[in-house]
């Protein structure tokens, strides 16, 4: 009785844990508080397959009690055999049938809405202008994110900036293995691959944006590697008006070092080679291939340090110092060069001063 009470007490703590940890989210990462019309669209389709599972096995339930009240074993009737139903015409239509409309119940939507959501054609026209959408080029590299603004003319990293109220469209790639760009609270997650591109758009509400705060999280859903969880990036929503001047400082930003100790971490930039990865003007003229590493343009404003420690000069200097420890497997380890406590501060001085300076 005692074993049977403490898996009872078991079963409710679980129960209960589960219905806490279902409630567990941020308007800013869950995809259970959706911010934009893809992310409404998924939900709605949760919702409605939710909905119809919770309809099949409730009705399951109570045939099931059903059956085991009314043709349970009785006194003095052990012997008796009830009235056997197999062969029933009437039975195998009805259990054939009812499947087959809640499958269409479920497949219209989601095939309307898988057409709808693979609609680009307006990134796609020829005689396309950069006011008519708002393109942005991902590449996925281990492990950061890279985005581009064909249009402009304007490449940064980790953080990406996107207008408010309006479809942004977006072309994917990988440049190593297989990667996957999701930002739950907006929808979407989309493989990223090494041989093709891959195309869709999302749409960030405004109102669910000022909700959700200074920026939505984005991660990378695929596993790729040791620091695959590490592997996150920000999203900044803006109107129209201001993302169209972000662009506009973005194309006239450059690098200035104010200070003595920074003009020191500038030199050493340059002298360490670090220049020959990272890129620190926005406008990138390399090829694709030659960007090995995260343009650093506007370093000194976005949200994270390798996009998962706070941005401030104790964990720039962190990561300047060892970014093995922080990201094992990254590609910067390999060809790092030793610093030593000076050369540590004057490149955090310098890299925390890249901020967009309009000419």
């Amino acid at each position: 009785m005692e074993k049977r009470l403490t898996k009872l007490r078991l079963v409710a703590i679980f129960a209960m844990l589960t219905l806490v940890l279902a409630g567990c989210g941020e308007p800013y990462l869950s995809a259970l508080q959706p911010a934009g019309e893809v992310a409404d669209m998924q939900y709605s389709l949760m919702v409605l397959s939710t909905l119809i599972m919770v309809i099949v096995i409730a009705v399951v339930t109570v045939i099931f009690i059903y059956v085991v009240l009314k043709f349970r074993q009785r006194k003095g009737e052990e012997n008796k055999i009830p009235e056997q139903v197999e062969g029933s015409h009437k039975l195998e239509i009805i259990w054939t049938v009812i499947p087959i409309l809640l499958l269409l119940v479920l497949a219209v939507p989601v095939v309307s809405a898988t057409f709808e959501l693979a609609d680009v054609k307006p990134m796609d026209k020829k005689d396309r202008k950069p006011e008519d959408a708002v393109v942005i080029n991902v590449r996925a590299n281990l492990y950061w994110w890279e985005f581009e603004y064909p249009d402009q003319g304007v490449i940064t990293s980790q953080d990406l900036v996107v207008p408010t109220d309006e479809r942004v469209y977006f072309n994917l790639i990988a440049s190593d293995v297989k990667h996957s760009f999701w930002i739950p609270s907006a929808g979407g997650k989309m493989d990223t691959n090494t041989e093709n591109i891959n195309q869709f758009w999302l749409n960030f509400d405004s109102k669910r944006s000022e909700e959700a705060g200074e920026y939505f999280y984005g991660k990378c859903a695929e596993l790729c590697g040791p620091s695959h969880a590490l592997m996150d990036f920000k999203v900044k929503t803006k109107s129209r008006a201001e993302f169209d001047q972000w662009l506009e400082e973005m194309k006239g930003a450059k690098a200035v070092a104010s200070s003595d100790l920074a003009k020191q971490g500038e030199k050493l930039f340059q002298e360490k080679s670090c220049i020959g990865c990272h890129a620190v003007t926005p406008v990138d003229e390399r090829p694709e291939q030659a960007r090995t590493a995260p343009n650093l343009a506007n370093f000194g404003e976005r949200t994270r340090v390798a996009g998962i420690l706070p941005h401030d000069k104790e964990n720039i200097r962190n990561w300047l110092k060892d970014p093995e420890q922080y990201k094992p497997g990254n590609k910067m380890t390999k060809t790092y060069p030793e610093l030593n406590d000076e050369e540590l501060d004057a490149l955090t001085e310098y890299l925390s001063g890249l901020k967009v300076e309009t000419k």
